[in-house]
């Protein structure tokens, strides 16, 4: 089993900055407490507010699959739904 990082890049539409927000930040409880997350940690860009961005480290690729298709997810994407720009998602495994 290898752990995967996971960056995921979320740009919001400069007048919905506050919404998408605060529903990113609903999510970090829930998933810390998800069976193989080591980490999930959320930033945001000190230059452009509408910049957020996840770090997350998860013990094998099958727990953040079962973790992206939690019930908080969808809703996350409901609410959020025509509130984002941008959203790129890269799965990383640590070389060194």
């Amino acid at each position: 089993m290898t752990q995967l990082t996971i960056v995921a890049n979320i740009k919001a539409n400069t007048d919905k900055v506050a919404l998408v927000k605060a529903e990113l930040l609903k999510l970090i409880d829930i998933t810390r407490s998800e069976a193989g997350c080591i980490n999930y940690d959320l930033h945001q860009d000190n230059e452009n507010p509408a910049h957020f961005m996840f770090y997350e480290n998860w013990q094998t690729r099958e727990l953040w699959k079962t973790h992206m298709a939690n019930q908080h997810l969808a809703d996350y994407m409901a609410a959020t739904e025509g509130c984002v720009e941008e959203f790129v998602l890269n799965e990383m495994t640590l070389i060194s």
